[in-house]
């Protein structure tokens, strides 16, 4: 218990309910289904009722009316600033002082304006106003309303490719945002707190924005022709192939089977230099790596499937934020029902007991 390892690997924090990823038999289970079972069957807002209530009605509701403050057509850095925002001019209290289901709730809110909140930011970005509620409600499910908020239309493909990719993310475990949601959430903090903070967890690049690197991959082997030497050369020079490898899954990503299905189903123009990169990818790196598993992961066929929908690079992290109000909200109840403050430890390894004087700019005594 008292071990310590680097970005807590392996460390089991928490026990939850909510998600199974199958390490070794290349599965994602929502609350013991599979999402293999999911995708093609159910809608997103129908998969976010599975993972915070356990059913899929009533599922996510509608956004409700709400005029953000400020838009700058920076989607990710507008939706951790009107998240935060939401608490305070919707009076959330305190997890500490309500019940399950007023958090819940506040959640499912949360949720359905986070999403509302990143297509008005999209369209904002596009020169575009965002389409009124009447354009907006014709739209029969969460991912079909969006773009229709985004664009005033909304093209059957790229809803299917949303909803797919959405389906995909809504959760996964203990990873970055999700624990941060959760720290937050253990302190009692109010619902949009805790979301903005696993909104802020998700800006960085790590975690979340891999997609929008792997396009730029695909339009350099689209140049050349040669995804072997593109190979090669990359990690010749010790450089990332992104979207393969994977802290958790030691075989196939079970969502980038599901998503690269998805793409080729929907007629992806990149899917043919997309599927010969992966296979020079998987090859080079099983020779340089033969007992090392690295398969393809989310990110990889996330880009080909948000390409597909039109969603530019810079909008991929603001989109996965979409997808994971499903995940953070789960977890966040989840953490509330615990009622224990999530503290641990750090090991000190810094000088050791020592006087004022010794430190530099200390002044010299007379």
């Amino acid at each position: 218990m008292n071990e310590f390892r680097p970005g807590l690997e392996g460390v089991v924090a928490f026990k939850t309910e909510i998600a199974e990823p199958d390490k070794e038999g290349g599965a994602l289970r929502y609350r013991g289904v599979d999402i293999e079972e999911l995708v093609g069957s159910y809608h997103y807002e129908q998969i976010w009722g599975l993972l915070v209530d356990g059913s899929f009605v009533p599922g996510m509701p509608d956004p409700e009316p709400y005029e953000p403050a400020s838009l700058s057509g920076n989607a990710p850095s507008d939706l951790q600033a009107e998240t935060a925002r939401l608490s305070s001019v919707w009076s959330l209290q305190k997890m500490v002082d309500i019940d399950d289901e007023q958090a819940r709730d506040d959640l499912a809110r949360l949720s359905a304006q986070m999403m509302s909140i990143v297509a008005k930011s999209a369209a904002v970005h596009d020169g575009r106003t965002p389409a009124p509620d009447d354009v907006v409600a014709q739209g029969g499910t969460a991912a079909e309303k969006f773009l229709l908020r985004w664009r005033g239309e909304a093209d059957q493909d790229h809803v299917k490719a949303i909803d797919t990719y959405w389906i995909c993310t809504a959760e996964h475990g203990l990873n970055a945002s999700t624990f941060a949601a959760r720290i937050a959430a253990s302190t009692g903090a109010d619902c949009g707190a805790a979301m903005s903070a696993a909104v802020g967890a998700l800006s960085g690049p790590l975690h979340g924005g891999a997609p929008a690197r792997v396009l730029p991959m695909l339009d350099e082997v689209a140049k050349t022709g040669d995804p072997d030497a593109y190979v090669k050369n990359l990690l010749d020079q010790h450089g990332r192939i992104m979207g393969f490898g994977h802290r958790v899954y030691r075989a196939e990503d079970p969502r980038s089977r599901i998503l690269k299905r998805t793409a080729q189903e929907l007629g992806s123009p990149r899917f043919e230099v997309a599927a010969a990169l992966e296979e020079a990818a998987l090859a080079a790196l099983r020779e340089r790596k033969p007992d090392y598993v690295i398969a393809t992961n989310v990110e990889f066929y996330s880009a080909v499937v948000l390409d597909v929908a039109e969603v530019p690079p810079d909008l991929t992290p603001a989109m996965f934020a979409c997808s994971r109000v499903a995940g953070w909200s789960a977890h966040i109840l989840e953490e509330k029902r615990t009622g224990r403050l999530i503290r641990p430890s750090a090991q000190y390894v810094g000088p050791p007991s020592r006087p004022a004087s010794s430190v530099d700019g200390a002044p010299v005594a007379s």
